[in-house]
């Protein structure tokens, strides 16, 4: 009884860290990274570090629809086995497995077994020094809350750091919208966007007749260096053995020889990206508060990038961890001997082999989730982030834009609506 309400309060202080988990196959979107699928892929893709970049699902309706499944919970176990986070904990529950089955044989030895037929024999080792191994039950529930609140507090630090590295990914993806949106409905505008006076008194009407090839190019680029910034971002926050060649790859299919060579031979190709972002802005023909509008955006990109790297940085303090950690083995590792005793009624007290698994397993894998969080930058689909980037930004600067209508389309469009009105 004791053992059961020290369980339930780490259940329960471990609640609120965990959201519902969907492994299973689902419907692929274009966004969609799933496990490998090649049978000759390397086992260390199926678990640890290998396999955090099949972790980089991007949900569409199909995927919440089957997340919502009535059957998730018969998905979820029938996959219990091919769990990478349980693999990866796969020592730790063995040596815990290997105490309790020391134990276990020990005391059979020392104090004697009941065999098949149920008759009680006496101990094989009558030594004085042979005594039966054990710990009181109530040393480990009185240190279990403090155990769960630690693993909580260290579960739901490594989600916040998930979810701000997340949400940073999204201000990336709003803004970059919103810097070409800008760009291409103010082009050739250099009016004062306050009072509709030139700037200076300035002889130039206010919307300058466009040269289209020109618009083109100049917009073009505006996307372009936008797209140049994020995918440099997802470089600089990648694993260089992941990510490099396919990155200069990209740079160069993409842009100029001496774009992508600036770029590429910088210390810190995000900045160097976000400079060249500026100068192609610089180059637009609009009124300069305008321009100024535009460049908000970019200080924002600043701090998204220095909120990233100071996640990448800067993990949960190191002590925290390994307190933890510590704290967690030593628990689990002493439980078999407490366990001992309140499994009296079974057959030589041999289900507490398979109860120390089942606790060492739950145990151990909520301090696993915690770090697979904890840096959540290869766990992003951040590729995904900037293809639909690149992707949008070339439709949004491909639209007309400011002084781009045709006026006599816009006065037909006036007079078929006017009946209607």
């Amino acid at each position: 009884m004791k053992l059961s309400s020290a369980l339930l309060f780490l259940g329960a202080s471990s609640a609120a860290a965990f959201a519902p988990a969907s492994n299973h196959a689902v419907t692929k979107s274009s966004l969609y990274m799933g496990p490998p699928v090649d049978p000759s892929a390397p086992a260390t893709d199926l678990y640890g570090e290998g396999s955090r970049k099949f972790r980089r699902t991007v949900y569409t309706h199909n995927e919440w629809v089957k997340h919502r499944s009535p059957d998730r919970f018969v998905n979820n176990l029938s996959t219990l086995f091919n769990s990478g986070i349980y693999k990866n904990v796969g020592k730790e529950v063995a040596a815990t497995v290997a105490v309790a089955t020391f134990v276990w044989a020990w005391n059979m030895l020392a104090g004697g077994y009941q065999d098949l037929a149920g008759v009680q024999h006496d101990a094989i080792i009558q030594a004085d020094w042979a005594k039966v191994v054990g710990l009181p039950l109530q040393a480990f529930t009185v240190v279990s809350p403090s155990l769960g609140l630690l693993l909580a507090f260290r579960t739901n630090s490594s989600y916040k750091r998930w979810d701000e590295a997340r949400k940073f990914w999204g201000l990336n993806i709003n803004h970059t919208r919103d810097l070409n949106r800008m760009a291409t409905a103010w082009y050739g505008n250099e009016s004062d966007p306050w009072d509709g006076t030139e700037f200076m008194n300035a002889p130039s009407s206010n919307a300058k007749p466009i040269d289209p090839a020109e618009r083109q190019y100049l917009l073009g680029q505006v996307s372009l260096m936008t797209w140049a910034f994020v995918r440099s971002m997802k470089r600089h926050l990648s694993p260089p053995d992941e990510d490099e060649e396919d990155y200069i790859a990209e740079m160069k299919s993409r842009l100029t020889p001496a774009q992508a060579e600036a770029i590429i031979s910088a210390n810190h190709r995000p900045n160097r990206a976000l400079y060249d972002l500026s100068v192609a802005i610089e180059k637009l023909p609009m009124h300069f508060l305008r321009k100024n509008a535009i460049n908000n955006n970019l200080s924002i990109f600043e701090d998204t990038l220095g909120g990233s790297e100071r996640l990448l940085s800067s993990p949960i303090p190191l002590f925290y961890s390994r307190h933890t950690a510590r704290f967690l083995s030593t628990w689990c590792l002493l439980l078999p001997f407490a366990l001992y005793g309140a499994f009296g009624d079974s057959w030589n007290h041999i289900m507490m082999i398979p109860a120390t698994a089942f606790i060492s397993i739950s145990l151990f894998g909520i301090e696993e989730l915690a770090t697979q969080l904890e840096e959540p930058f290869t766990i992003l689909p951040m590729q995904g982030f900037c293809d639909k980037i690149g992707m949008w930004c070339d439709e949004i600067t491909s639209w007309a834009g400011q002084g781009q209508e045709v006026e006599e389309a816009i006065q037909n469009n006036i007079a078929d609506m006017a009946p209607s009105r």
